[in-house]
């Protein structure tokens, strides 16, 4: 259940602004996850008899940490329930595109297409969206990384007594992305969209970026978070068990 404290008359006048662009986020980062791995040419040094990692990472990379920026300005504004909302209309529009993929991938090409690209490129680039690989690492890594982020987001919100939101934003982050880079390269490796002899490398550059990219973004978060609850005129605080609401008003 979720207390949303008036500030102004509520609505919810920007909430499916933001979904879509959270929905065209998502998918536009799987399909480039797909497509490219990116290589800056950076190694981290190895220590303690770890081996020296090699930087490379994922094209989605870039665009992923920007879902979970909107994720932490939805759960902010709107509450745990509205971000989950959110989350579900994402996964069924990843599924949906995924199986767009997949169709598209069973139906004969053409010619002079065949000629030039050919089957062989559209597998190679897009084949973890048709097959599914990427949507489901998606789906997983979500689960386990957006909801996560979410709760303890929401969470801390109450604990914290709604103050303090650049430490809730990180640290939430912190466990969020984990847990997600951790599912997504997994499950990714399980189903061959990338190779084992990455998974160290994509983990560990999956998270360094996604969390200093969530990092660089909190001044964006902070403003979007304040002209959201001026805007709509709501400061939702959810109700968990063993948290009790205070009355205070929170401070962003």
């Amino acid at each position: 259940m979720s207390e949303i404290r008036n500030r102004a008359p509520s609505g919810r006048r920007c909430f499916d602004l933001i979904m879509a662009f959270f929905v065209a986020v998502l998918i536009a980062s799987n399909v480039a996850s797909s497509a490219k791995i990116v290589d800056l040419g950076i190694t981290l040094f190895g220590f303690c008899g770890i081996p020296p990692v090699h930087l490379a990472f994922d094209g989605g990379t870039l665009l992923f940490p920007i879902a979970y920026v909107l994720g932490d300005v939805l759960t902010e504004v709107y509450g745990f329930r509205a971000a989950r909302r959110v989350i579900w209309v994402g996964f069924i529009a990843l599924s949906l595109t995924s199986l767009f993929f997949f169709i598209l991938s069973r139906l004969p090409g053409d010619a002079v297409w065949e000629g030039y690209a050919g089957s062989a490129a559209y597998n190679a680039i897009l084949g973890g969206m048709s097959s599914g690989g990427i949507a489901v690492a998606s789906l997983s890594g979500y689960f386990v990384g957006e909801f996560s982020n979410s709760v303890i987001l929401s969470r801390l919100k109450v604990a914290m007594k709604g103050r303090a939101l650049w430490v809730r934003v990180i640290g939430s982050s912190l466990v969020g992305e984990l847990l997600d880079s951790l599912a997504f390269v997994s499950v990714a490796s399980l189903t061959g969209v990338f190779a084992w002899e990455l998974f160290v490398t994509l983990v560990l550059t999956n998270y360094l970026f996604k969390v200093s990219i969530e990092v660089i973004l909190v001044p964006f978060t902070y403003l979007t978070v304040h002209k959201l609850k001026k805007t709509e005129g709501i400061d939702t605080y959810d109700s968990w068990r063993g948290f009790r609401l205070k009355p205070e008003s929170n401070t962003v």
